[in-house]
């Protein structure tokens, strides 16, 4: 018997006393305790007690129980406490590589990793709209198109989301999008040829809320541009030729009629391919709002399923969250997702991380599509995935973890990488006109 007086199972979260006693509209405190995602409800009264290292008396209650003060009389004030970072220090070296960039080319606005062998290649994109191939190993650079930055209407940033040209690259770079991050256009080029062989409309409805949904992947050794053309839709189209490859239309609707089938409220966000080129990521909300990243399989939506990115068996949401999107997440491995910040909310998110295997189903009870694995605290800012490791890096500067052991195992104060280069193995940034490049063989 629980202490509510009713049968488990117990919700996760213990609350205090005088939660469990209210009977009309109360305000909480979400106290995060212990090593992991552990959390107690307590009242302002008792989180205050919280403050000076007073435990308050504390009950386990059921799900329906927690359900009622959570929800149906609560409402959340604020977060409190926090968990220890676990810290296995193991051998780093700080050593960073720095290069001087061209600079007969005008501002830069932004970079994108291209592989050839282990190389340090990349693509520069310069504010008048000049590509420049650029070896990091040697220094050499040749500019080797132009694109077109279209300009799109000014407007306020919502939420301190600034609308900004964004480069993605093909792996061995034939292929290249320019979009502009909470925007409604871009276009893809064919380096090959210099042509633009698509035109990138991802429509106006809310597009300020996100990044521009793009990424190149490979499926089956041919490589396909998924690229957003409506809020709620993305596509497959061939970046060689701009054939469009996932051609499916809703009938016509009348007012009245009922929602059509394959019909999605979800605003596709930023995009990110697994190592393995077989799923996508996608980092999107829904009304009321909350983001709800989700996951499906790329082979099923080319070979099989046009509809696999509305409600394809292979979609899979992974969690829930209100007011919190466009985060921080990357894939460690084929399999695994790492996602920012612990908690449900963006008014009680911690820093933090938490792992996901988009091959295991859900515990029973779980809100997601797909097994959480574990969760630790820490991580906070722009997340690298490489290999089973976990990278961080934020203002301070980066930190290196094992996810396994939710532990930090090495830390590079003052450099912030903003690129990951899979095929030279590094991490790199732009500073002070130079690219820092750190070795990813450098942290054992």
């Amino acid at each position: 018997m629980l202490d509510c007086d009713h049968e488990g199972p117990a919700a996760e979260a213990p609350v205090c006393t005088h939660l469990l006693g209210a009977t009309s509209a109360v305000k909480y405190v979400r106290w995060y305790v212990g090593a992991e995602d552990e959390r107690e409800l307590l009242c302002e009264p008792c989180a205050a007690e919280r403050e000076q290292g007073k435990r308050p008396g504390l009950l386990r209650v059921c799900k329906n129980c927690h359900r009622r003060i959570a929800v149906d009389l609560g409402s959340l004030s604020g977060v409190g406490g926090g968990a220890p970072i676990r810290e296995q220090p193991r051998p780093l070296d700080p050593t960073l590589r720095r290069t001087p960039l061209p600079t007969q080319f005008g501002t830069l606005v932004d970079v994108a990793a291209i592989g050839d062998g282990a190389r340090s290649l990349w693509l520069l994109l310069y504010q008048d709209g000049v590509l420049v191939r650029f070896d990091a190993d040697s220094g050499a650079s040749a500019q080797v198109a132009r694109v077109r930055l279209t300009v799109e209407e000014e407007r306020q940033p919502w939420s301190g989301r600034v609308p900004r040209p964004r480069l993605h690259a093909s792996r061995r770079g034939d292929f290249v999008a320019v979009c502009r991050d909470y925007g409604q256009f871009g276009e893809v080029l064919d380096l090959r040829s210099g042509k633009v062989t698509i035109s990138l409309d991802g429509g106006a409805y809310h597009n300020e809320t996100v990044p521009f949904s793009f990424a190149f992947a490979e499926i089956d050794g041919r490589v396909v541009a998924v690229h957003r053309s409506s809020w709620n839709r993305l596509d497959l189209s061939d970046p060689a030729t701009g054939d469009l490859l996932s051609a499916r239309e809703h009938p016509p609707r009348k007012e009245g009629d009922a929602p059509p089938a394959h019909g999605l409220d979800y605003f596709h966000g930023a995009l990110y391919v697994s190592p393995d080129q077989r799923h996508l990521l996608d980092d999107g909300w829904v009304w009321h709002p909350v983001g709800m990243p989700m996951v499906w399989d790329l082979d099923r939506w080319l070979m099989d399923n046009p509809w696999e990115s509305e409600d394809g068996p292979s979609r899979l949401d992974l969690c829930v969250r209100a007011y919190y999107w466009d985060c921080a997440m990357t894939w460690i491995d084929d399999r695994r997702v790492v996602i920012d910040g612990l908690g449900d909310d963006d008014r009680s998110m911690l820093p933090g991380a938490r792992i996901f295997d988009i091959t295991a189903k859900p515990e029973p009870e779980a809100e997601g599509g797909v097994r959480e694995l574990s969760s630790f605290p820490g991580p906070m800012g722009q997340f690298f995935g490489h290999r089973g490791r976990l990278y961080s890096a934020d203002r301070t500067g980066l930190s290196v973890w094992d996810p396994d052991q939710g532990a930090r195992v090495g830390q590079l104060p003052g450099f912030s990488p903003t690129h990951l280069h899979v095929d030279a193995n590094e991490l790199a940034s732009v500073s002070d006109g130079a690219l820092l490049r750190w070795s990813l063989d450098s942290a054992r």
